[in-house]
């Protein structure tokens, strides 16, 4: 099965005409428009989710986390717009017609890799000069609300994006694959930091990274570094229940 009939090519082209102008629009625009997502997404668990609050209170917003966030939706739009420059001088290939396993199959690919990525990447950012300079700002948020998030130093959000980077110039994946990892990126790190269990306490058992699994590394920095499972914090010996 391919996807002839959602015409993926001819929005392809679309992309490809763009003037830098409004690559820069398009860019800022869709990166306000996922970090409002993310947000009324927090909120609507928050208010519908009757599950047991995690800790006893949210983390308060302020206003240099406003202003933070601002920083890293700017720094997730300039890593888009590396993305473009680099498919439209050919270092980014897409796949033009991907089958319905291909799109199944590079997701779930883009997901693992990503997460064994960030895992390092993660780990890194908690060596004690590293942790003091960039890491040690998002973790003022031993609780967290809906700006957690996007709570980063600059060049953490741009380290996470040279990583999504570096993988789409190893292999020719589809539009279709990259726009879901992008939604599930933004899904997973939105419900990662509520402070209710939003998954079933059996996905623990799946290696799930889980609201809990990610509170629990808010309150210890030692333990928990994965992003979308716990696999790899299994594996390495940083997990916590």
């Amino acid at each position: 099965m391919h996807f002839d009939w959602f015409h993926f090519s001819d929005y392809v082209k679309i992309f490809w005409q763009f003037s830098w102008l409004q690559w820069i629009i398009f860019s800022i625009l869709s990166n306000v428009f996922l970090c409002l997502f993310s947000i009324g997404l927090y909120q609507f668990i928050e208010k519908t989710c009757r599950k047991d609050i995690l800790q006893q209170q949210n983390h308060p917003i302020t206003q240099s986390d406003f202003y933070l966030s601002l920083l890293t939706v700017f720094c997730n739009s300039l890593v888009m717009l590396l993305g473009a420059f680099l498919w439209k001088t050919h270092w980014i290939i897409l796949d033009p017609d991907p089958s319905a396993v291909s799109v199944v199959l590079e997701t779930i690919a883009l997901v693992l890799l990503m997460d064994l990525l960030m895992y390092f990447f993660h780990y890194a950012a908690h060596l004690p000069f590293v942790y003091k300079i960039l890491h040690g700002r998002h973790h003022e948020h031993v609780s967290t609300n809906f700006l957690s998030l996007f709570v980063l130093h600059p060049f953490e959000t741009i380290g996470f994006g040279f990583m999504i980077l570096a993988l789409l110039m190893s292999y020719d994946f589809s539009i279709l694959s990259i726009s879901l990892y992008v939604l599930i990126n933004l899904i997973w790190g939105t419900i990662g930091h509520l402070n209710r269990e939003f998954f079933p306490a059996s996905f623990d058992r799946f290696f799930v990274g889980t609201t809990k699994f990610h509170n629990q590394h808010h309150l210890d920095g030692n333990k928990n570094f994965g992003f979308y499972t716990s696999v790899w914090d299994r594996l390495f010996g940083t997990y916590r229940a």
